[in-house]
């Protein structure tokens, strides 16, 4: 996966091999910014799952609680 290292924004680390994003081609700046908005979604995808799943835990613990009072 591709990161950005913590010392140098101008570089990424692709299977700890450090790359200098000012080096690459245009076709790999591209890509570079295609996986990096894929890296964002699935971390949006991410939270939003969790949050359903909290969600989801209110909901049937609520849902106990109504049957249990009849």
């Amino acid at each position: 996966m591709a990161k950005k290292t913590k010392n140098d924004s101008d570089k990424i680390t692709i299977d700890d091999k450090e790359y200098r994003t000012s080096d690459l081609s245009q076709e790999a700046k591209a890509q570079l910014v295609n996986l990096q908005f894929i890296n964002e979604q699935i971390l949006q995808k991410n939270n939003e799952l969790q949050i359903s799943d909290s969600a989801r835990i209110l909901y049937k613990s609520a849902l106990k609680t109504e049957i249990i009072k009849k």
